[in-house]
């Protein structure tokens, strides 16, 4: 087994907390799945949020998957004049097969961060 880091991101409509909610659910959910992971696998995870999203918690979303044994972080995303807005970002460090490519995850808007990913989308 080796310690990876996979990446993604996913946007989100509105300030809202259900709609943050349900985009990080949506995000870790198909990291999980496109990855193989299982909890034990999971070492942390890191969330960040652009500076217009703050009506809750990113790792509340995790925790509601079952992450509770998991440590979370959430953080700000640098706040880069013209960046897309919206975006919730994740780091998350987990163990794999010797071998096993890393499956990124880039959903609705945030596509357009890493169009250089193939199959990220």
């Amino acid at each position: 087994m080796r310690l990876k880091a996979l990446r993604g991101a996913t946007t989100v409509p509105d300030n809202d907390a259900d709609a943050i909610l349900d985009a990080t659910e949506e995000l870790v959910r198909t990291v999980i799945e496109r990855n193989s992971l299982e909890l034990a696998d999971m070492v942390s995870c890191i969330f960040t949020c652009t500076n217009d999203l703050d009506a809750e918690f990113p790792a509340v979303a995790a925790r509601r998957l079952g992450l509770a044994a998991v440590p979370l972080l959430c953080a700000r995303e640098i706040d880069v004049p013209g960046a897309l807005p919206r975006v919730i970002r994740l780091m998350l460090h987990c163990y794999a097969p010797d071998g096993a490519e890393a499956n990124h995850v880039y959903l609705r808007e945030a596509v357009a961060l890493r169009r250089d990913l193939e199959g990220a989308q």
